[in-house]
């Protein structure tokens, strides 16, 4: 009866005493309360009673961020979300430094969140993106970097604009692409112009060039419809002809 008694002894020892760790996994190590040193991956014994051992995690992380009320440099409140990567780079101080670093990452990037894109204007928000991002990684990375946390990558996912400001900006879109619409009527208008005043300048240096116009566009007004129109033809239109043939 003994041997079983003893049996169950050893068996309760062994499966409290050995550990098996994957690959992406450290166990950071702790014998009566004070720490020893992270260890893994493969096989770990421990001293069963004395060790306690925490298991973490060495996976790149992704994290959303809900979705935070903030109010623009230009007064305008809109909803903004986000998304954060991030791993552990130091198991000893991810779990000796803070309590939960999942949970401290994720208020650390909302109020990070709320804080930077106040301190901008709706238009940053919308057209520089990329800076933000940049922005919002450093300033966690830097908050995040004692707890052994590596913040390698955030993104902005979705601005919610309020109602009224999305038609304010469609009115605006619109008013732009008449701007530029006007703007490029004037130009070709100018360039008409200049191309006209060219045109004078070679009619006023040839006369009978002006004649040829004329007989140019009755040739295009006859080839427009199946009619007959009638132009009254000066006498002087075929001076300039007449002149060359004298001697």
């Amino acid at each position: 009866m003994w041997l079983i008694a003893v049996g169950f002894v050893i068996l309760f020892i062994l499966a409290n005493a050995i550990r098996i760790l994957r690959e992406y996994e450290r166990g950071v190590i702790f014998r009566l309360g004070r720490l020893v040193s992270a260890k893994g991956p493969g096989l770990i014994l421990l001293i069963p009673i004395v060790d306690r051992m925490v298991k973490v995690s060495l996976r790149m992380l992704v994290m959303d961020v809900p979705p935070q009320d903030v109010i623009t440099k230009d007064n305008v409140s809109v909803k903004v979300n986000a998304v954060v990567y991030f791993r552990v780079m130091d198991p000893n101080k991810a779990v000796t430094e803070v309590e939960d670093y999942n949970y401290a990452t994720s208020q650390l990037a909302q109020t990070t969140l709320r804080s930077v894109l106040g301190e901008g204007e709706l238009d940053d928000l919308l057209t520089s993106r990329e800076k933000i991002n940049s922005q919002l990684q450093q300033i966690l990375d830097k908050h995040t970097d004692p707890w052994g946390i590596k913040v390698s990558n955030v993104e902005v996912k979705h601005v919610d604009l309020p109602v009224e400001m999305q038609r304010a900006m469609a009115r605006q879109a619109e008013a732009e692409r008449e701007r530029r619409a006007k703007v490029i009527k004037a130009l070709g208008e100018l360039q008409a112009s200049e191309k006209l005043t060219e045109a004078a300048k070679v009619i006023s240096a040839h006369p009978e060039a002006l004649q040829l116009r004329y007989l140019q566009t009755l040739t295009d007004v006859a080839a427009e419809n199946n009619s007959t129109t009638l132009f009254p033809i000066p006498i002087d239109l075929f001076k300039v002809f007449l002149d060359r043939q004298k001697p």
